[in-house]
């Protein structure tokens, strides 16, 4: 059974482009709304369920693209064993709850190793982690050292990918990952989006929004963020 894949081009250069600028240029960037090892990176989240999902992308058009990619049979079966990917049936556990981070990382800065389970307390599923994270790379310095995606299952390492700009990648949820330290001049970024995607039960959704923002950016960027999608 794979434990990560990846796709290299999935969407047109045009499309990647629209993506990032809006992805960057949002007012909602800030330091990270994440504790603990993300305290040095930057960007904002964003907690939504299938329900919200239109509401979302009525908000902020330009991440449609990514969600089309990311929330899909073809993507929740690119985990399966291949045999299984071709039977024509439902996916076992659908995701149904999902949370978008933003995340920027400088040159120097790093992601700490931890697994993520970032909707366990809002859901109060105790044991809540992914049954998949996706992985879009908006951008990528030109030259740089490091900034690989280290991913574990227990005390084994199972791969170390380097950042591509326009590569997707999707691993499975209970591995453990970190990013390695950027090598690059302070002001570079490495830019992507991280999609936790949930399988939940119907009493653990209840206890979710169907769509809420987050960023510490403050109340001056939550007004512009809105006069942009007016």
């Amino acid at each position: 059974m794979p434990e990560w894949t990846r796709v290299r081009r999935p969407l047109e250069a045009g499309a990647l482009e629209a993506l990032a600028r809006g992805v960057l240029e949002s007012p909602l960037v800030s330091r990270s709304t994440l504790a603990g090892s993300f305290r040095g990176s930057r960007g904002f989240a964003i907690t939504f369920t299938h329900p919200g999902r239109a509401a979302l992308e009525a908000r902020y058009p330009f991440l449609a693209p990514f969600l089309a990619l990311a929330i899909s049979d073809r993507a929740h079966r690119a985990l399966e064993p291949w045999l299984e990917r071709r039977r024509a049936r439902p996916i076992a556990r659908p995701r149904n709850a999902f949370y978008l981070n933003v995340l920027l990382v400088s040159g120097g800065g790093s992601i700490g190793r931890h697994t993520d389970a970032t909707l366990r307390d809002p859901s109060g599923e105790p044991d809540a982690v992914p049954e998949q994270v996706t992985v879009l790379y908006l951008q990528v310095p030109e030259r740089f050292t490091g900034g690989e995606l280290r991913l574990y299952r227990g005390d084994r390492g199972v791969a170390r990918l380097r950042p591509v700009r326009g590569q997707l990648l999707h691993f499975r949820g209970d591995l453990q990952h970190e990013v390695a330290i950027l090598g690059a001049p302070d002001a570079a970024l490495r830019a992507s989006l991280v999609l936790e995607q949930y399988h939940l039960r119907p009493q653990a959704l209840t206890r979710l929004p169907e769509l809420h923002v987050q960023s510490k950016a403050g109340f001056a960027a939550y007004l512009e963020d809105r006069r942009r999608a007016e």
